[in-house]
């Protein structure tokens, strides 16, 4: 993987040399003590919801459990799913006041995702609905096990990139990222404990 490092905010930053994207990852953004402790309190906390899906004029359970956060009455649609934001925890209000300080973007919602094993995943998409508006900002924050997140460019096929986020890591998106890159989380045949991911956005 080429990169360039970089400082913000007393955070060491990769900025990852990607054609058509804006993508940067700060590992061990939180300490291997306070990862535990935030995603014991998000798992017990978090409204969590057993979305599903119409694909092929079947309906199938959404391969993870999703939350959807935010400030008041902030929709989102993905996916054919249609979230209503549910009120900002403080757990979540202090996460996003420290995402927001690296990423110097505001952000008034939040997607999280609990991954419960190697058998639950995300399928390839990019985070570029309406209601994010132009050249979206996505800070993701992850907790737990180590997952890869894989990207793969939109034309240039050959351009790919694999990101193995970790316990505390947080990995920035900006730019024109999503309208180029597509991004997944693959399942995985081999033991995986408990993941929890957040993706902060702003939604218009």
């Amino acid at each position: 993987m080429s990169y360039n490092l970089f400082e913000s905010d007393s955070v060491l930053g990769i900025h990852l040399n990607m054609p058509d994207a804006d993508v940067s990852l700060y590992q061990s953004l939180y300490s291997t003590t306070d990862a535990g402790l935030l995603f014991n309190e998000l798992k017990q906390q978090t409204i969590w919801e057993q979305q599903e899906i119409e694909m092929y004029g079947k309906t199938h359970q959404v391969p993870r459990l999703t939350a959807w956060y935010g400030d008041e009455n902030k929709t989102y649609t993905y996916s054919g799913i249609t979230a209503h934001s549910r009120p900002w925890t403080p757990c979540l209000l202090h996460i996003k006041q420290k995402v927001e300080a690296i990423s110097q973007a505001k952000f008034n919602s939040v997607l999280l995702n609990l991954y419960r094993s190697g058998a639950d995943s995300v399928a390839w998409h990019s985070d570029d609905e309406p209601e994010l508006g132009v050249n979206p900002v996505i800070g993701s924050v992850s907790f737990g096990q180590v997952r890869p997140f894989q990207m793969r460019h939109k034309t240039k096929t050959q351009e790919r990139q694999s990101i193995n986020l970790g316990d505390g890591d947080f990995l920035l998106m900006k730019g024109c990222t999503q309208h180029h890159w597509f991004h997944q989380i693959p399942k995985s045949k081999t033991g995986m404990k408990e993941r929890i991911n957040l993706t902060f956005r702003f939604v218009s």
